[in-house]
């Protein structure tokens, strides 16, 4: 039987369960650190959530690590009842790929509810940084293989997933630094520890306009419309035809 629920549309109860749900608080897993941009839609996606369940509280609660499997686990080992839900991302779908032992099966320890939101990515790099360009980036990529760090959030994670596109198409190997979320990645590579990242727009957007990192291109094939973005060009304008990356 499956037991959980993933994203959120609908709630997966009988008929005459509907007449008193919710009776108590329900609880969204957010596979990732507080702070980062699945937190981020967490936190306006529960506002609503709040309004439709009757203004029944909605708890947030961020359990981080391994990419997102250990929030996933912990959903997928809750009650079949309506009350705990997981919001995840594309790494839903990768993370099988990636780790050998997974602690749930993902097709049937879940039941999939719908779509939340598709976000473009962005490639940054530390304030630091000497390339304040894109191909003055590929030139130091290049001028220092073996010695560039690469951060994300965790194995599996949107950004790992990003960043690997990224390295295969530019085909220069980079140190992956994996992160128990986004906001700690964030963090280190604010702080010059870490030389860049690819993130998601809604984590990225104000160190962008703030000048707190250097911003190189947008993942997808047409160019933003954000007032902090849309003068960043696309990575397929800039030479990598084809390259397209958005996260649900």
């Amino acid at each position: 039987m499956k037991k959980t629920l993933v994203a959120l549309a609908t709630l997966a109860l009988g008929a005459s369960s509907w007449a008193a749900y919710p009776e108590k608080p329900v609880t969204l897993i957010v596979p990732f650190a507080a702070g980062g941009p699945t937190d981020k839609v967490a936190r306006d996606l529960a506002e609503v959530l709040r309004k439709g369940l009757n203004n029944q509280t909605v708890v947030i609660e961020n359990v981080g690590g391994a990419g997102g499997t250990l929030g996933a686990a912990k959903v997928a080992k809750a009650a079949p009842d309506g009350y705990t839900f997981l919001l995840h991302h594309i790494g839903m779908a990768t993370s099988p790929a990636l780790y050998r032992n997974m602690p749930y099966k993902t097709l049937d320890d879940f039941e999939f509810l719908g779509m939340v939101n598709e976000v473009p990515m962005t490639l940054i790099g530390r304030s630091t940084l000497p390339a304040n360009t894109y191909p003055e980036l590929i030139k130091w990529l290049e001028a220092n293989r073996g010695k560039i760090n690469l951060a994300n959030a965790g194995l599996g994670a949107a950004s790992h997933l990003c960043g690997l596109l990224f390295q295969q198409a530019v085909k220069i190997d980079m140190t992956t630094v994996p992160y128990k979320g986004t906001a700690p990645a964030m963090t280190d590579l604010l702080g010059g520890q870490v030389d860049i990242m690819c993130d998601q727009t809604t984590n990225t957007s104000s160190q962008i306009e703030a000048g707190k990192v250097k911003a190189y291109a947008v993942t997808t094939t047409k160019q933003l419309t954000t007032p902090a973005l849309a003068k960043l060009p696309t990575l397929d304008s800039q030479g990598l035809k084809g390259f397209n990356v958005s996260i649900w």
